[in-house]
């Protein structure tokens, strides 16, 4: 008989220990300097990198300043830019309705409740989850995006295929404390080593304990999935 696994609990104990290590000071990299532009800036970010959402977002946080500027904005205009944004039409009619509702019901203010926040054009528990966090410093639970699905996939921490399912699944596992700077632990992990297409598992600080490494299993990370 093989090596049993290890529990879940366990083994989230151990990668939150090396990655902290390996990245001490985890943080959002997406640039703002309130919680509209937080949430905009998240919106901007769903299937986009970070890099690019900082450099369309460097010029459209100087030409619209609030939620009724977005609210009244051309639509079309919104668009163009953000244009270089993936899915552009579709998050500017996004953002242009989330201000809408920001302005008209909400005072102006970015709501801090799960539940105000996913009524929000475009915004769903990623998206709330990170404005909560970075925005309001309220937990609730852990952000999902790309990089930690399939980092939790591969590290043996899920089995579930839905974000949601993901989220609960962590939040099962992650000490409560944990739970913000987790996402950024994978999303780094993520960009740096364990990337979708060509993981470097002779490089990763969690190779030894991770049941996808190409190094000891024949599970084929550079298959084109998702994860």
């Amino acid at each position: 008989m093989g090596t049993p696994r290890p529990s879940r609990e366990s083994q989230v104990v151990v990668v939150l220990d090396r990655l902290y290590e390996q990245y001490p000071e985890p943080e959002i990299s997406l640039r703002f300097s309130n919680r509209l532009e937080l949430l905009i800036a998240v919106v901007l970010s769903a299937q986009c990198t970070d890099e690019r959402v900082n450099n369309v977002t460097e010029e459209l946080f100087e030409t619209y300043e609030g939620p009724r500027e977005y609210a009244e904005a051309d639509e079309a205009e919104l668009a163009g830019a953000i244009d270089s944004i993936t899915y552009y039409n579709s998050k500017a009619g996004y953002i242009k309705s989330a201000c809408r509702d920001i302005f008209e019901k909400h005072d102006g203010e970015v709501p801090d409740t799960m539940s105000e926040l996913t009524e929000l054009a475009g915004v769903g528990r990623k998206t709330a989850n990170v404005v909560l966090q970075h925005g309001h410093e309220v937990i609730e639970g852990i952000a999902v995006d790309t990089h930690v699905q399939r980092l939790s996939r591969r590290l043996g921490l899920t089995d579930a295929d839905s974000p949601a399912r993901i989220e609960s699944d962590l939040m099962d596992i992650v000490p409560e404390e944990d739970w913000k700077e987790f996402t950024h632990l994978l999303i780094s992990h993520g960009r740096d080593t364990c990337t979708a297409r060509n993981p470097d598992c002779a490089e990763c600080v969690l190779e030894d304990v991770c049941p996808s490494s190409k190094l000891d299993s024949d599970v084929d990370l550079a298959d084109g999935s998702e994860w």
